[in-house]
């Protein structure tokens, strides 16, 4: 009988190591930006950025600015200053929404990609410049940051090139029934 209650103890610590594992495979994550997501502006600002949870890789940070008329308007190579990332913007255009993408490298080597959007209100000086020629369009590794339409990076069930949780789910449900199998086995054999 303390056999099977040892096996059915370890089998619990086994699940709540596997299931603990979760945050170890967490990737950045989009909390912040300035303009914030979904805002309207009167005027253009100078310059984007964007706020993450965790560190971000100094390398491969790549940020667009999609204006309604389909053009580019970053103005440079994105910065990283810890969790920040900041991209120059050149003057805006056409009042309508415009689409901030973003493609971050997380601290812990993985790529994030997404994207946010505000509305410019009043309509700007500038023209931006078609897609392919803008200056901030690829980051060092020839990879375009996702444009209009790219899903924003939920963090949560987001695709970002981890490993998936479902395997640990179905990893600790396996060893939590192998437990109390053995446990039952035991407990009948020592009943006898």
């Amino acid at each position: 009988m303390r056999t099977g209650r040892q096996l059915l103890v370890w089998a619990m610590v086994g699940v709540g190591l596997l299931l603990g594992t979760g945050t170890a495979f967490a990737h950045n994550v989009l909390v912040g930006s300035d303009p914030a997501d979904r805002s309207s502006l009167p005027a253009g600002p100078s310059q984007v950025t964007l706020k993450f949870d965790l560190p971000v890789q100094e390398s491969f940070s790549t940020v667009t600015v999609v204006g309604p008329n389909g053009n580019h308007f970053e103005a440079g190579q994105a910065k990283v200053d810890g969790n920040s990332v900041t991209a120059p913007v050149s003057p805006l255009g056409p009042a309508g929404q415009y689409t901030v993408g973003y493609r971050i490298v997380s601290d812990d080597g993985h790529p994030v990609s997404g994207s946010i959007s505000f509305t410019l209100t009043n309509p700007g000086p500038g023209q931006g410049v078609p897609a392919g020629s803008a200056p901030g369009a690829s980051g060092g590794s020839g990879a375009v940051a996702p444009v209009a339409g790219a899903p924003a990076e939920s963090g949560a069930g987001s695709d970002s090139g981890g490993i998936p949780a479902w395997p640990w789910v179905v990893g600790g449900i396996v060893l939590v029934a192998a437990g109390v199998t053995v446990a039952l086995r035991l407990g009948r054999g020592a009943g006898d």
